[in-house]
């Protein structure tokens, strides 16, 4: 098997989440960098089995231990060998809905179930035949979106007949997500999370302000002093810092203790971009907004790689600040407007994230096809925005790879 296949994997991953909107597990998708609207599939077992395994082992890099984590199985993966290569306490096997009921498979679920994996079945739409899978699945995974209420009612009545776990995807409104709750759903995925979720009268607390006030100074750059200098001031931000650079990932001889050293051995670059990082991670703690700032995290490197590469409208840093702010309404649960009048940015940045007719907003079109795992769209806004696939893949798996160093080192 040649080395260029395995560079054409990219991992993406979407969050799941509890009632209470705490993650319980992620959905994996994968995808070629060449054609980010297909699935990469082959007819080699062993390359199969090795996509699966790399993958997986990628993707949950710096997951916590006991999330879990769905992977899409079609037909000619689920009645092979591939399953098995993943671990059966952690990894749960998606039944892709073009999967039908036929002996084979039936027997090739029950194969599954003995070894104890668990099996889900994706994007249920109450449609009759599939009573079978739905007897044998643990978890059904009900496609939500262009539902209405009644519909969804009637098609969780169809399913209390089975023993089986209820999650709803593709869920893009609070009034969706409310009426799914009260159907019974335990784990909901979708759009609707990385919305705001505005409550009248709330104001930023003391220290979501101070952290803005550091992200404004960020934003409009710092030497390396004054760099030192704010994290001299700041305990919990010193000591982070050297938990990173003592970090197997740069792999030290000798110990770093001295503030002032590691950030000489990151350079001034590097080491205001951890900052950015940390200080929007501390944002908010909870599990929905912190989903929020990897995906904000992961859009500032994909955009600064492309503009790095001469693709984007504005300078590599202008990008990471587009993408590295983009979500943090959400994030802060705040209109986007009151997010910036704390935070003063450069005013093309600006236009473009409280502009949707701004002729540069399709970049954030991009950004939300991409978490969103939605590779037609992908394709479609790559496309407008005149950027290769191939280049958009790549610069999205090192985006994302970076990311997970930086939020993973740094906790």
């Amino acid at each position: 098997m040649s080395e260029s296949y395995y560079e054409t994997i990219v991992v993406a991953r979407q969050p799941i989440f509890t009632a209470d909107q705490r993650v319980w597990g992620y959905e994996l998708l994968f995808r070629s960098k060449t054609d980010l609207s297909q699935a990469v599939i082959t007819d080699a077992d062993q390359a199969t089995l090795q996509v699966i395994a790399d993958g997986f082992a990628v993707a949950t890099e710096n997951v916590p231990a006991e999330a879990r984590v769905l992977i899409n199985f079609p037909r000619n993966l689920l009645v092979g060998d591939a399953p098995y290569v993943l671990p059966a306490n952690r990894a749960i096997v998606e039944i892709l809905e073009t999967v039908t009921p036929e002996p084979e498979i039936l027997a090739a679920c029950g194969r599954l179930k003995e070894a104890g994996y668990t099996l889900a079945l994706d994007d249920f739409i109450g449609h009759s035949g599939f009573e079978p899978l739905c007897a044998l699945a643990d978890i059904v995974k009900v496609d939500i979106l262009m539902q209405t209420p009644e519909s969804v009612t009637a098609i969780v009545k169809g399913l209390r007949r089975y023993n089986i776990t209820l999650l709803a995807e593709k869920v893009e409104t609070r009034e969706m997500f409310e009426v799914c709750k009260r159907l019974g759903f335990v784990y909901f995925q979708g759009y609707f999370f990385r919305k705001p979720e505005i409550v009248e009268g709330r104001k930023l607390t003391a220290s979501q302000a101070s952290r803005i006030r550091l992200l404004h100074e960020l934003s409009h750059g710092a030497d390396l002093e004054q760099l030192v200098r704010i994290l001299e001031a700041d305990v919990s931000l010193s000591y982070r810092l050297l938990r990173y650079i003592n970090s197997v990932r740069f792999a030290l001889v000798k110990k770093v203790e001295s503030i002032q050293r590691a950030a000489s051995m990151l350079g001034r670059k590097n080491l205001q971009q951890w900052l950015q990082v940390t200080l929007l991670a501390d944002m908010n703690a909870a599990p929905r907004a912190q989903e929020l700032v990897r995906l904000s995290v992961i859009r500032a490197r994909f955009f600064q790689i492309l503009a790095e590469a001469g693709k984007a409208p504005l300078s590599p840093d202008a990008m990471f600040l587009l993408g590295f702010f983009s979500l943090l309404d959400g994030i802060l649960d705040q209109p986007m407007e009151a997010v910036l009048a704390e935070l003063p940015l450069d005013p093309a940045v600006q236009a473009i994230l409280v502009d949707p007719a701004n002729p540069h907003a399709p970049w954030l079109l991009l950004a939300q096809e991409l978490d969103r795992c939605h590779w037609p769209g992908v394709r479609v806004q790559a496309e407008a925005l005149g950027l290769p696939l191939a280049q958009v893949g790549a610069a999205y798996h090192e985006a994302m790879a970076w990311t997970d160093a930086m939020l993973g080192a740094g906790e």
